[in-house]
């Protein structure tokens, strides 16, 4: 089996960090201290790389760093290296930050928009929806089943290709491949023109 090599580092030059994340997971202040200079590099550069606003980095990376503090127990050597836990908690909440940033602009959006839309007949527009539930679900039908699979998956469960492909126990390529494929055939049977 082969060792896993970190890229500019010799394993023997810097610290324990399993023995520091153990002493931390016991309130050791000095273990962290020791712990945040190796890390907190890392950390904001994976937050800056995800955010590219520097204020909300730094910020989204204290939050990082104070999780690695308050969560420092739940670190599990057997799992992988405690630089990959903390730089994949450090990723979980960059995304987490764009996805509020971006939900909270959506919903102000919405916001600004109901307060210049005009009131409407409430019939007329269920209909309106029903008729197109109807065609896309019909559109769906002409779908291969992968196709369709990833394509409910994706847009009406939410899921990332990632887990499409986890989920359907199909490579990652394929998965887009299908969802980008089943997509233009549902473009096509719908009608939409680009």
């Amino acid at each position: 089996m082969k060792e896993a090599v970190e890229i500019g580092r010799n394993p023997s030059a810097g610290p324990d960090l399993p023995d520091l994340m153990a002493r931390v997971a016991r309130g050791d202040h000095e273990a962290f201290a020791a712990l945040y200079d190796v890390v907190a590099g890392p950390v904001l550069g994976v937050v800056r790389g995800v955010l590219r606003d520097r204020a909300q980095s730094e910020e989204v990376a204290q939050e990082v760093l104070v999780e690695v503090w308050r969560t420092a127990a739940r670190y599990r050597p057997e799992r992988g290296s405690v630089l990959n836990w903390v730089l994949v908690l450090t990723h979980q909440r960059a995304v987490d930050r764009v996805r509020s940033v971006e939900a909270s602009t959506a919903r102000e959006h919405k916001a600004a928009l109901l307060d210049r839309t005009p009131a409407f007949d409430e019939v007329t527009e269920q209909v309106e929806a029903r008729l197109e539930r109807e065609q896309v679900r019909r559109c769906l039908r002409t779908l291969t089943e992968l196709q369709r699979q990833s394509v409910t998956l994706a847009y009406y469960r939410g899921l990332t290709y990632r887990e499409v492909a986890e989920l359907l126990a199909t490579p990652l390529g394929t998965v887009k491949t299908r969802l980008r494929d089943g997509l233009i055939r549902l473009r096509d049977c719908l009608g939409v023109t680009v």
